[in-house]
């Protein structure tokens, strides 16, 4: 069951990480309320025009823009040229992330780096240099893809709970220092999610998760997509700096 938020129509909404997984879904969701979904591509035309076609055929306008999120000269300017074409972004989606499982004793000083500098410090500086944008446009709802990990950590997973755990504490005070220009921030910490990932798991460790979620399922990527979409309309209007979990009850 999906909801139709009127006000996304025509809307610009920035999600990075979109070529893939919950960003995907998300892309395709925000083209089903017809709005201009803009998304990000590294170097792969293809890719990018594949996906922009998925959107226009879901019912919204796209466009792609080419940069890695941690070339930060290159966001920039891409930003730049978009919003001087096409007009201020109205919505943002800081979705691109990775992780890389390590025990403690096996996390090396660039592996610490190669995450954070993704996960938040890339969120970080996109988010920033978008600020000017956003104060001249009206309903600005961003929307960062944290994570369960970030509230209550896990094994071999310090780096990739570190950067999450950042992302909340930076969402916060986006929140706090936006508001008074009607801006919001939000940050969504899914749980288990059905995706390729999980689809590789032993039987054996995915009873073992099962057992963890009161739910005993896993969440779907449309349901991160739903969840994402309530935020950026202003059905959401009065929730801003908070911190939702969609994960099943995993984290009660």
């Amino acid at each position: 069951m999906k909801a139709i938020f009127s006000d996304l129509e025509n809307k610009i909404v920035l999600i990075t990480g979109a070529t893939r997984g919950i960003g995907k879904t998300i892309a395709l969701t925000l083209a089903a309320q017809k709005a201009h979904v803009v998304f990000n591509h590294r170097n792969n035309p293809e890719a990018a025009q594949a996906l922009a076609g998925e959107i226009e055929k879901a019912g919204g306008k796209a466009t792609a823009l080419n940069f890695d999120i941690t070339d930060y000269p290159q966001v920039q300017k891409e930003l730049d040229e978009f919003i001087k074409t096409h007009g201020p972004i109205t919505g943002l989606v800081n979705n691109a992330g990775k992780s890389k499982d390590q025990l403690l004793l096996r996390v090396k000083e660039s592996d610490i780096d190669d995450i954070l500098n993704t996960n938040l410090k890339a969120t970080m500086v996109l988010t920033n240099h978008l600020v000017k944008n956003f104060m001249r446009a009206e309903n600005v709802s961003i929307v960062n893809m944290s994570s369960i990990v970030g509230l209550m950590g896990n094994v071999a997973q310090s780096n990739y709970a570190a950067s999450k755990a950042g992302l909340i504490g930076y969402t916060k005070a986006v929140a706090k220092e936006l508001a008074s220009r009607n801006v919001r921030a939000n940050a969504i910490c899914p749980g288990f999610i059905a995706t390729d990932m999980t689809e590789a798991l032993t039987d054996k460790a995915r009873e073992e998760y099962f057992n963890n979620i009161p739910l005993k399922r896993f969440g779907s990527t449309e349901e991160v997509a739903n969840l994402t979409c309530f935020l950026l309309s202003q059905a959401s209007g009065y929730i801003t700096g908070e911190v939702i979990k969609i994960d099943g009850g995993l984290y009660i």
